[in-house]
């Protein structure tokens, strides 16, 4: 009776992931290809996490992340959240970019917390809980800069020479690294008692110079550090 059960658990931990990792929603079919099970064991599964409000479909029926996940993020790190979110939301502003909140988990880089603009035209989407390797995008980097050399998972020369370059400079940038035609600015965020993490934004184009862009980062990133470390 065990080995099911976690089997289903897992199973149902990975459409959350697989949703979370998604440029937009996916449709059923999509997500039993990408779970490489069954469409009908998929179904069951997106049934369960519907109920609990996890997923939800539209009117086409296409999955998505639920309200029920914004809430269960929200309880992790609130210190680091309640502090970050008027920084993310100047930023945001400010620039006129998703910005956004990022910490290490694993060897992977977890959205916390990300805040549109309010009054660009378009912006980039960046959910709760979206996730990629540490070794990939901006936010990814600016954590793996933090981490000592002997905890890094296998990365290449070039990937060492660039994270060489974050830690001299202070800041990290990518460029359709983790969503085609996207950019990133990041900085990196140390503080006492939490997970390495880093703030960052997330844009189409911007005529601002990358090096401004981190300038506004960091002095964000100082005002949270002062807040949680004292």
């Amino acid at each position: 009776m065990t080995a099911p059960a976690s089997q289903t658990l897992s199973r149902g931990i990975r459409i959350l992931e697989i949703l979370a990792d998604a440029a937009s929603p996916l449709s059923i079919d999509e997500i039993a290809e990408r779970l490489e099970v069954h469409r009908s064991v998929a179904y069951r599964l997106l049934r369960t996490l519907e109920d609990h409000h996890l997923v939800s479909r539209d009117s086409s029926g296409a999955v998505s992340l639920g309200a029920r996940m914004a809430a269960l993020a929200a309880g992790v790190a609130n210190d680091l959240q309640a502090e970050a979110l008027p920084e993310l939301t100047a930023v945001a502003n400010e620039l006129g970019m998703t910005c956004l909140l990022a910490v290490l988990d694993g060897d992977e880089c977890i959205t916390l917390a990300s805040v549109e603009p309010r009054h660009a035209i378009a912006s980039v989407a960046q959910r709760p809980g979206s996730r990629h390797p540490i070794t990939r995008g901006a936010p990814g980097k600016a954590v793996l800069s933090l981490l000592p050399p002997a905890t890094w998972p296998d990365v290449t020369p070039q990937l060492r020479a660039e994270v060489e370059q974050i830690v001299a400079r202070g800041y990290a940038t990518s460029h359709d690294e983790v969503i085609p035609t996207v950019r990133s600015v990041a900085v990196p965020l140390r503080l006492r008692g939490q997970r390495p993490a880093a703030i960052a934004v997330v844009h189409v184009a911007s005529p601002a110079p990358e090096a401004e862009i981190a300038a506004v980062l960091a002095r964000s990133a100082s005002v949270i550090r002062t807040a949680l470390d004292g």
